[in-house]
């Protein structure tokens, strides 16, 4: 039901599947994080860990992540616990770090990438936004981790890179539009990747083997590695791998650059 990484009385942090969307859905409990979240926690009413027991505990998403983006969630048990980790992250006292499997090799080792968003007003797609000038300011931070090449059906020694990112802030979007705009968008990546049609297609479930040849991958390959605070007075990282797939992807490579 929920990959759990901690729990405490008023905190849960969890390791969220790739495909899994964060909000209720009309599909049931279990189509959802925060719907799983309500089953776990009313399966478990009586906690493990020291401390006053929370009295009917009631969960509230503190992150979220896009579908396709695998990783740590924290989830909070009670109002008071939201409202504390709220104010951490508004405050940007929260650091988050993720882990992207992008197109191509990336030039630099290090970059930021100060860039505003805003909505696309050239797409079809309503949720889509980019990168433009009169935007919401937005930096992403990466470090090149490995670059690498495979052998792709039909193409020889296909470059690739294995970046860790580190977002200075929290735009929709943001390292997914960041990343393309750089020229090396995400493998995976339905709506940045370059063609639409294949974010249209999944929504409209005429995803072909074509489509997901194109891919690569399932869902797009961006996991949130981990999110460090100052939880009550001490410093606590929360952090959890990607998916097999995702790291054997970059393992298992005839060429390594």
């Amino acid at each position: 039901m929920l990959n759990v990484i901690f729990e405490d009385t008023g905190l849960l942090a969890v390791n969220k599947p790739a495909g899994l969307v964060c909000h209720p859905t009309k599909n049931g409990e279990m189509s959802s994080l925060i719907g799983r979240a309500r089953l776990y926690l009313d399966a478990k009413p009586q906690l493990s860990a020291p401390g006053p027991q929370t009295q009917n505990p009631r969960p509230y998403l503190v992150n979220r992540l896009d579908r396709e983006t695998s990783g740590v969630v924290l989830i909070a048990k009670n109002s008071e616990t939201a409202g504390e980790l709220g104010k951490a992250l508004e405050n940007r006292l929260v650091q988050k770090e993720y882990l992207a499997i992008v197109h191509r090799h990336v030039s630099e080792n290090h970059g930021l990438i100060n860039a505003p968003l805003g909505k696309d007003e050239h797409s079809i797609v309503a949720v889509k936004d980019c990168v433009r000038p009169d935007g919401t300011a937005a930096q992403t931070e990466f470090f090149v981790e490995q670059r690498f090449s495979r052998d792709m059906p039909g193409r020889n020694s296909v470059p690739f890179s294995y970046l860790r990112i580190v977002p200075h802030t929290g735009r929709k979007h943001q390292i997914r539009i960041h990343l393309a705009h750089l020229g090396h968008p995400i493998v995976g990546d339905k709506l940045y990747g370059g063609d639409e049609d294949c974010y249209l297609a999944l929504a409209q479930n005429r995803l072909t083997t074509a489509h997901r040849a194109k891919l690569i991958f399932e869902n797009h390959a961006l996991h949130a590695r981990s999110l460090k605070l100052n939880w009550r007075g001490c410093p606590i990282e929360f952090s959890c791998p990607p998916k097999p797939c995702f790291l054997d992807f970059i393992g298992n490579k005839p060429a390594a650059v």
